[in-house]
């Protein structure tokens, strides 16, 4: 029988993404799902909100634990048999004893990304679970819903495929407006972040987990610089930097939170990866909903190849055009809980995530030295 329909799960965190991304993920899942029977928060008001909107999703009312109260606590809430697993969407720091308290209660344990504050904790964190937990049949996945979105796979699968022959370099620019009303910085533990980087460690991994499931060649090497450019954004909001792959190619990575307008956002925004024989690009747009007749966020691969003639003449260029909608959050769950039944893809390795975090870092630290990637996590 699916572990879906024998043992429940459990929310732990009431903040913005657990309300607008994995409530309504659990909801799409629906029977691919386990029951949610519980939901936790340092605060019983927010525990209740969630718990609420829960109750209007998902037809459940799923049980409240906050702190404050010994028997609604979080070791409470995991010492209950009918949980088998967790979602953790809590702050980057509290999120590794978070983990290691789920796994040694025996729950099974998808986290929110980053894998952790920095790659150090990252790798420490990761060799105990693979000592200690990984042996008892605990699975521990990270929730990087880039790497498994539809849109980033197809990318990956047209260059696996030779449509645009060998890579040769890329870039992936993204440049965010956010301001003191936005309801991300309102958050406190993103207003005042107690790990390097803010919202380029917060955010930036996503860009980093695409390209590492476009390329087909690891990321080796970085040089680059951070600044600070908007004081409220501390301790930085931009870096720029150089990446070298294991395969000779290299490219350009631009991530910025630090906007002068919202209009700074779309100019020279998405991914492009050149090839010998051709080229592919990424973006997000728009797409209308014929069913529901309303706009959806998509991500859209343009592929352009190359046609040569028997003399190896340039011919017309052939375009291929993919939509795929975004899902990322619904994958990373489905995938997480067919895990659970044995059904291992191998997407949410902590690992690949953890090579996310040190591509941020090395952005962070490098002022223009060269850092060695796979140092630097083979070190931590």
């Amino acid at each position: 029988m699916s572990t879906s329909n024998t043992a429940g799960t459990a929310l732990l965190g009431a903040g913005l993404f657990a309300k607008e991304a994995h409530l309504p993920a659990l909801q799409i899942l629906g029977p691919l799902a386990p029951k949610l029977r519980a939901v936790y928060s340092r605060s019983e008001k927010s525990a209740r909100e969630l718990a609420a909107q829960a109750t209007a999703l998902l037809n459940t009312t799923p049980d409240i634990y906050f702190d404050g109260n010994s028997s609604l606590n979080l070791d409470a809430l995991l010492a209950r048999s009918d949980i088998s697993s967790v979602i953790i969407i809590l702050p980057i720091t509290q999120q590794p004893s978070i983990i290691l308290k789920a796994l040694a209660a025996g729950k099974h344990v998808l986290s929110e990304k980053p894998v952790a504050p920095d790659a150090a904790s990252g790798a420490k964190l990761i060799a105990q679970y693979e000592a200690q937990y990984k042996p008892k049949g605990l699975v521990w996945r990270v929730a990087e819903n880039f790497e498994v979105e539809p849109g980033f796979i197809a990318a990956g699968r047209a260059i696996a495929a030779g449509k645009i022959g060998k890579i040769t370099f890329f870039s992936s620019r993204t440049v965010n407006f956010i301001d003191k009303d936005s309801k991300w910085y309102k958050t406190p533990w993103r207003t005042v972040p107690d790990y390097q980087g803010g919202f380029l460690l917060d955010g930036g991994v996503h860009s980093v987990a695409a390209l590492r499931v476009i390329l087909p060649s690891a990321m080796t090497h970085l040089s680059g610089f951070a600044s600070l450019n908007k004081e409220w954004l501390a301790p930085h909001d931009t870096i720029n930097t150089i990446i070298k792959n294991a395969d000779g190619s290299h490219g350009i990575f631009e991530l910025s939170f630090a906007a002068p307008s919202p209009s700074r956002s779309d100019a020279g925004r998405g991914i492009v990866i050149t090839g010998t024989d051709g080229w592919l690009e990424v973006q997000q747009t728009l797409a209308r909903d014929l069913i529901r007749n309303v706009e959806k966020p998509i991500f859209r691969v343009t592929i352009k190849s190359a046609t040569r003639d028997a003399n190896g003449v340039l011919g017309p260029e052939k375009e291929e055009v993919i939509d795929e909608p975004i899902r990322g959050v619904e994958l990373e769950q489905a995938s997480f809980f067919a895990a659970l039944d044995g059904k291992d893809d191998g997407l949410g390795s902590p690992l690949g995530t953890l090579k996310d975090v040190a591509v941020i870092e090395a952005a962070l630290t490098s002022g223009g030295e060269l850092i060695d990637l796979e140092k630097l996590i083979s070190q931590s």
